[in-house]
């Protein structure tokens, strides 16, 4: 696999173009920037009602200069799956050519790991080629900052709140990458948007997988985790630098760790980072710092045993 030239990047046309409607400094706008622009391929898109769908296609408007298909909440899996074998069977049937088309799906963490779920495991089980990028913010941003199975342990969100009762949400999030792991599929990745080679290189394997593809990638939300937008790439590195985020990948089942750490940063770092935290920073809350700490711990070290690093 050629190396990525970033010099060529700034000289070919975008895919996804600007003067969307994304909030300033929204992760997923450079998301997907980054996922396109590493396809060299004809691409077809299914997008997931949430932001990035109702950013980019505000009528009589487009972001998209690729073919773009807007799905319900649940069934972007379901829709690419099908323009997939329908490709497939046309160019079997010899109606058309063959032009090694890829198949994108775009979702957010709620049409990802809760109410698509079932859909993209079934797409997966049957063995689609495609790739499904989770957008991930860790809520439901587009609908009021509700949260989701992605929101960590602690985190305020309008529907977590923070009080004499309840210090936030209460449960760990899920493991959506062992989930999909767990398919069997060829390829699995988590990436982040300050390590973009990383992330980009993820892509072009996942697109030339001989199956299904999943890549996991965290997209800092300025209104709902309450920073700066200018901050939004460099808090993608914190994430990695705390172990909250690790950068790895699975291949056939084979875990391997793509990026690490050349030292390891504290959670309070992260906290201390965005105001959706505010309340972990009290004393009378250092305890919930301290689990929320050793659960980050024992994650990264089953990654690294994983990955045969421990």
């Amino acid at each position: 696999m050629a190396a990525i030239n970033i010099k060529q990047l700034a000289n070919q046309e975008d895919r996804f173009a600007s003067g969307h409607r994304l909030c300033a400094g929204c992760g997923e706008g450079i998301a997907v920037r980054q996922v396109l622009q590493a396809i060299k391929y004809p691409v077809v898109v299914a997008n997931a009602t949430g932001c990035l769908e109702v950013a980019t296609s505000i009528y009589p408007f487009t972001a998209w200069r690729v073919p773009w298909i807007h799905n319900a909440f649940e069934n972007a899996s379901s829709t690419i799956s099908g323009v997939e074998a329908m490709y497939r069977s046309l160019v079997r049937q010899g109606k058309i050519e063959d032009r090694n088309t890829k198949f994108v799906a775009f979702g957010g963490d709620g049409a990802t790991y809760d109410i698509g779920l079932q859909f993209i495991s079934g797409a997966m089980e049957r063995g689609h080629r495609f790739l499904y990028v989770c957008l991930n913010n860790e809520a439901y941003m587009n609908t009021g900052i509700q949260r989701s199975s992605a929101t960590p342990k602690g985190t305020w969100t309008t529907t977590s709140p923070v009080g004499s009762a309840v210090v936030g949400k209460q449960q760990r999030r899920k493991d959506m990458m062992a989930i999909v792991a767990a398919h069997n599929i060829p390829y699995a990745a988590q990436a982040a948007l300050y390590q973009w080679r990383d992330l980009m290189t993820k892509v072009e394997k996942a697109v030339e997988a001989d199956g299904p593809a999943f890549i996991n990638i965290l997209a800092p939300c300025p209104r709902g985790w309450r920073f700066d937008g200018a901050e939004t790439v460099e808090l993608t590195k914190l994430a990695v630098e705390a172990c909250l985020w690790p950068l790895y990948e699975v291949v056939d089942g084979q875990y391997r760790i793509t990026v690490k750490p050349k030292q390891k940063r504290p959670m309070m770092d992260w906290f201390k980072s965005q105001a959706r935290f505010a309340h972990l920073l009290k004393p009378q809350n250092a305890a919930l710092v301290e689990e929320i700490q050793s659960d980050v711990d024992k994650e990264w070290e089953k990654i690294l045993r994983l990955a045969g690093e421990a």
